[in-house]
């Protein structure tokens, strides 16, 4: 599943920009890619989900907070701040638009408190997720009905992501702070893929049972909403006169559909593949996914160094929209490989675990005292479960 959703994730940003560096703005590549963009928002959710999922199946029965707080916040902590640097001063070398070095400082404290840069609202989204984790674990634990918590939270969802849409945009929210002005980066936004991943967590057998026996509805109904999605993007900019920012907008009622049951599909996937998995699959997939998962928090953090390259060498085609979109796979290709390499390279080289939430302090320890090293390494948000 996380493999599933960080290879969603760069496939989204690619085609954006494709869709960015081509000329017709209202040619059918461009719509084509402008219309199929909700297509593959849902990954966003996903990756909330898997997080409710994982911190609940490795702390619901620890009751440690202290040391939970200590290797949550480092292990998430450490690569939000150094990314950021990271990739702000990338983009003050090469002089990318709206960066310089004048007001590095400033866009650098701007970029930790507010998570609009580079794609890391979801680790600031997690690092919230951290601090109310707890209270999470208390609600499961007093409530007797867990199926009725999940309903009530996806009622709340539901009425969250249709006053986001509907209503919110008429409203003046100039002197709102930011953390309720930038919905985006409220974890309150995403309060029921949490709590649909601790459910899942908590009630695992049952979650196969009913996937596996209602499978057939779940693939129509998932199909049928994904093509519909391309519907609705329509609507929402003919009838209803949005913004393409608000049209492909991940907050609306139907992606709140769309996206449970796309993550509903890809675990019923991701049970297909461990059965095959477990019944001879090739070496070589089997090596790509399982270390693709191991690296995903990586492959996220440092995506936007592959996603820039990709944007530098679009710069210098000078190709029509229908030659980019038929192109569209070699330059996703591209950034997967990027991506992948740079995390993979952090994986294996200490010290550099450290900028994908897997630090290798046992390693340079064991180095320094000449012992011979063992492959573990702490787990991070998308990484590998502790169990």
């Amino acid at each position: 599943m996380r493999v599933f959703f960080i290879f969603g994730v760069l496939l989204n940003h690619t085609t954006t920009a494709f869709s960015q560096t081509m000329t017709g703005a209202t040619a059918w590549p461009h719509m084509t890619l402008l219309a199929t963009h909700l297509l593959i928002h849902f990954t966003r959710m996903g990756f909330m989900f898997m997080t409710g999922l994982v911190l609940t199946l490795n702390y619901y029965d620890r009751n440690d907070w202290p040391t939970f707080f200590k290797k949550r916040f480092a292990g998430s902590g450490w690569p939000y701040v150094l990314w950021n640097f990271i990739l702000l001063t990338i983009a003050c070398i090469i002089s990318a638009p709206g960066f310089s070095w004048a007001t590095f400082g400033p866009t650098y404290l701007k970029s930790l408190l507010h998570g609009d840069q580079f794609y890391m609202y979801y680790i600031l989204v997690t690092l919230q997720l951290y601090v109310l984790f707890p209270l999470l674990v208390r609600l499961f634990k007093t409530a007797k009905r867990h199926l009725l918590v999940l309903g009530v939270s996806f009622a709340i969802q539901l009425a969250i992501v249709a006053f986001i849409k509907y209503a919110l945009p008429g409203i003046d929210r100039s002197n709102w702070l930011w953390w309720f002005r930038a919905y985006g980066v409220n974890v309150f936004t995403y309060q029921f893929y949490f709590i649909f991943g601790s459910f899942t967590a908590l009630h695992y057998q049952a979650v196969i049972a009913f996937l596996n026996r209602h499978v057939r509805a779940l693939a129509s109904w998932t199909a049928a909403m994904s093509i519909g999605t391309v519907f609705f993007y329509f609507w929402n900019r003919n009838a209803l006169g949005l913004t393409h920012t608000a049209a492909v907008s991940p907050h609306q009622p139907y992606m709140a559909v769309y996206d449970t049951l796309m993550i509903c599909f890809i675990f019923w996937i991701g049970l297909q593949y461990s059965a095959w998995r477990d019944h001879g699959i090739p070496t070589k997939m089997e090596w790509f996914i399982r270390n693709g998962a191991k690296v995903s928090f990586g492959i996220y953090l440092d995506q936007t160094i592959g996603l820039t390259l990709l944007r530098y060498g679009l710069s210098f085609t000078h190709l029509p929209d229908w030659a980019l979109l038929v192109l569209i796979p070699v330059g996703y290709a591209s950034v997967v490989a990027v991506s992948f390499a740079i995390a993979w390279f952090c994986y294996k080289v200490a010290p550099f675990g450290l900028l994908i939430g897997r630090p290798q302090w046992h390693l340079l320890k064991k180095n320094r005292k000449g012992a011979r090293p063992h492959d573990r390494t702490q787990s991070a948000p998308l990484a590998t479960t502790d169990k």
